[in-house]
């Protein structure tokens, strides 16, 4: 694994603090955030990882059901899952709040959530909950008691484990012979283009491209046969799975269209990677600058969308308080909080806020188009956005 990219030290990105956090002192953990290629496999990853027990716990902030985009893009798909596969049995690997899977029959549906604070949500719902991490010794557990599973799907959860071979073994061997496995992760090509260095954090151990996907899946007897590009998370892909006996499915086009355009962005060779750092080091320098400026006319900042994500900008640009007066969300374990490492405050989210403010730095950037449309209001009376992608800029 070569190193290409160095953003500095880092909190963890979803431990929000407490007032009492910070009027007792209490040490927050860092950790050194560098992120590598492996020419081998061709994935893309951090080098240094945090344990999932110290990242994914009874008291895990981020809720799937609060974003629109997200609840829209499940529920579509899931119309589209019972129609297509029509599976007698779904199973779901980080079902989160239960935002996919409150769209299935209770009786065909199993829930995997390690976080106990949100398997207690889909349990309360009457799914089959398992609060558990994803590993052989689950599936096996699983298997003893359902036999097969028709169908399995993941959104943006097999990303944040560390050993993929585990995580594809356990699959397999779950998933029966005509079974599919759909997954959907933020888009290594699309993090490039628009230098979103800011998938990069704790729990985005991979940044999967499509070429890494079918480099790590093959040993474990699967195959793409489909890919769907998505607008969430800043750019997605959907991949669609089967196994290697099943040839009932035929390869569809766009796994060689979407290899092809990996390919032709030299997704293969380190050299892109290394161009890709220099981009990062500009769009901190011209960020940094951008704030600096609005400062100096005493204009007012925020911040829109506490993320995970705005929590690696904001580290690695060493931006705090001075410069961002605090942040509105909406998510409820957030709220009240500070931004983990910068200690900027997270106020609960009311229109009346940014009657007074200038500017808005868009921490929830892949939200825009479903952020701009809310605060039509404050975009009439003169207010701006700052973004950072795909390069830094006042909008």
């Amino acid at each position: 694994m070569k190193k290409f990219l160095d953003l500095g030290l880092q909190p963890l990105a979803n431990k929000y603090l407490t007032r009492k956090d910070l009027i007792i002192k209490r040490k927050e953990q860092f950790y050194h955030l560098e992120v590598g290629f492996d020419n081998k496999t061709k994935l893309v990853s951090i080098l240094n990882k945090v344990s999932s027990q110290k990242m994914f716990d009874n008291n895990y902030p981020y809720r799937s059901s609060m974003s629109k985009t997200m609840t829209e893009s499940f529920k579509k798909l899931s119309k589209e899952i019972i129609k297509t596969y029509k599976p007698k049995l779904i199973l779901e690997i980080g079902s989160n709040d239960g935002s996919l899977i409150k769209n299935f029959n209770k009786k065909n549906a199993i829930c995997v959530e390690p976080c106990k604070n949100l398997a207690k949500i889909t349990k309360k719902k009457g799914f089959k909950t398992y609060a558990e991490y994803w590993d052989l010794k689950l599936a096996k557990k699983i298997k003893s008691k359902y036999h097969n599973v028709d169908l399995i799907y993941s959104a943006n959860t097999l990303s944040h484990i560390a050993n993929l071979d585990s995580v594809f073994k356990s699959i397999s061997y779950l998933l029966s012979d005509n079974g599919i496995l759909i997954i959907e992760d933020p888009s290594l090509l699309e993090c490039l283009k628009r230098v979103a260095y800011d998938q990069f954090y704790n729990e985005h151990i991979y940044v999967f491209s499509l070429l890494g996907i079918i480099n790590k899946i093959k040993k474990h007897n699967l195959q793409v046969f489909k890919v769907e590009k998505l607008k969430t998370h800043g750019g997605s892909i959907r991949y669609f799975i089967k196994k290697n006996l099943n040839l009932n499915i035929k390869i569809h086009n766009s796994v060689k269209k979407h290899l092809k355009d990996e390919l032709n962005y030299k997704m293969n060779n380190f050299k892109t990677y290394i161009k890709f750092g220099e981009k990062v080091k500009k769009s901190k320098k011209n960020l940094i600058s951008i704030f600096n400026n609005i400062k100096k006319k005493n204009k007012k900042i925020i911040g829109y969308g506490s993320t995970a994500k705005s929590v690696t900008v904001l580290n690695y640009c060493k931006i705090k308080s001075e410069t961002l007066d605090y942040f509105v969300d909406t998510t409820p374990n957030k709220t009240c909080k500070y931004m983990p490492g910068t200690h900027i405050y997270i106020k609960n989210y009311r229109k009346s806020l940014l009657d007074d403010i200038d500017y808005i730095f868009l921490g929830a950037w892949n939200f825009k188009d479903e952020i701009f449309k809310k605060e039509k209001k404050f975009i009439k009376k003169g207010g701006k956005f700052i973004t950072h992608i795909p390069t830094p800029k006042i909008i």
